[in-house]
């Protein structure tokens, strides 16, 4: 816990907040014991000599190595010690390894037998189960049985008199051999309704099919006619757009023939322009005349910039020449 009020008391022992008379206790123990205490030698009294310390130190020195000596005895009996132990701590752990494969493979099979018990116990219970659900089933069977044979007995109670109007009908007609014959005439002739009224029904279910197959396969050919107008109408934009643009390109590459085939005349006059130079400048050097062919264009430029050149010092050489004759004559008339 921090310290809140500052510290202003000291003991003799250096303890905080602890009055000297109170610390007088603590003082005198600390005075009575040498062992964190050491005296200083008194000053007239003689010090040990050097064959006093020699000799405590080789007792020192032989008691250390006694010492040593009883510690390596100690260290070996005990290094035996250990190994036995070792060894018998092995003999234990191998035991223990053995007893508990033993007890681990006795709990698998108990884990086994409890597993299978509980199996066979759980499909016995379902058979059982099972078992007591047919014995419901059949006496809910009987039961129904029961019912139907008083039922069935009252049933035939009450035809008993349309058994007597049969019998009689069957002997007084001609056309029924016996009850029974009457009465499988009159149920196929009630199976053929029955079979007449299943047949109307699947022919007007079937009509329904067709009529509905044709609504919806017109409804597809509407849309597929529909669809092909739309895409007909497209290839339409699009090939207008294409006839635009192939004009409009057409316009372009025009004018780009045109830009072609004058850059091309430029081309030739240019060619045919320095040719004819080419040839005025030679004939005034009979020497240099037909030693350059038509197609030498650069050597051409160069005989042109050369005889250019010469030309023109010659000029500046007359004109410098005409003002100096100028300025002599206006010499003179002066």
């Amino acid at each position: 816990m921090p310290r809140v009020k500052p510290t202003k008391k000291v003991d003799v022992l250096g303890n905080l907040d602890l009055r000297p008379e109170e610390a007088v206790g603590d003082y005198i123990c600390s005075k009575q014991q040498d062992k964190f205490f050491v005296k200083p030698p008194n000053s007239d009294s003689a010090g040990d000599s050097i064959e006093l310390i020699f000799v405590n130190n080789v007792r020192e020195h032989d008691s250390m190595i006694q010492l040593q000596e009883e510690m390596l005895a100690s260290a070996k009996r005990q290094a035996k010690m250990n190994s036995t132990r070792v060894r018998a701590m092995h003999k234990i752990q191998e035991r223990l390894r053995k007893r508990f494969i033993e007890v681990n493979s006795f709990i698998k099979d108990c884990v086994d037998k409890k597993q299978a018990a509980e199996k066979t116990a759980a499909e016995e219970s379902i058979y059982h189960q099972e078992l007591g659900e047919g014995i419901e089933n059949f006496k809910s069977s009987i039961s129904e049985l029961k019912a139907f044979r008083e039922a069935l007995k009252a049933t035939v109670r009450e035809f008993q008199p349309y058994e007597k109007v049969l019998n009689e009908v069957v002997k007084v007609s001609d056309i029924f051999d016996s009850p029974k014959d009457c009465i499988d005439r009159c149920d196929a002739l009630m199976l053929a309704q029955v079979e007449i009224s299943q047949l109307d029904q699947t022919k007007l279910t079937e009509i329904e099919e067709m009529r509905q197959r044709m609504v919806h396969i017109t409804n597809e050919a509407s849309l597929t006619v529909l669809g092909l107008k739309n895409d007909l109408s497209r290839l339409e934009r699009s090939y207008n757009e294409s006839r635009l643009q192939c004009h409009k390109w057409e316009k372009i590459l025009a004018k780009t023939k045109s830009a072609i085939t004058n850059g091309y005349m430029d081309k030739n006059r240019t060619l045919d322009a320095v040719a004819n130079l080419y040839r005025l400048l030679c004939r005034r050097r009979v020497d240099l005349a037909g030693k350059t062919f038509s197609y030498e264009f650069e050597e051409q430029l160069d005989f042109i910039k050369n005889e250019v050149e010469i030309l023109s010092g010659v000029l500046e050489q007359i004109n410098s020449e005409t003002e100096t004759k100028q300025e002599a004559r206006d010499d003179t008339v002066c």
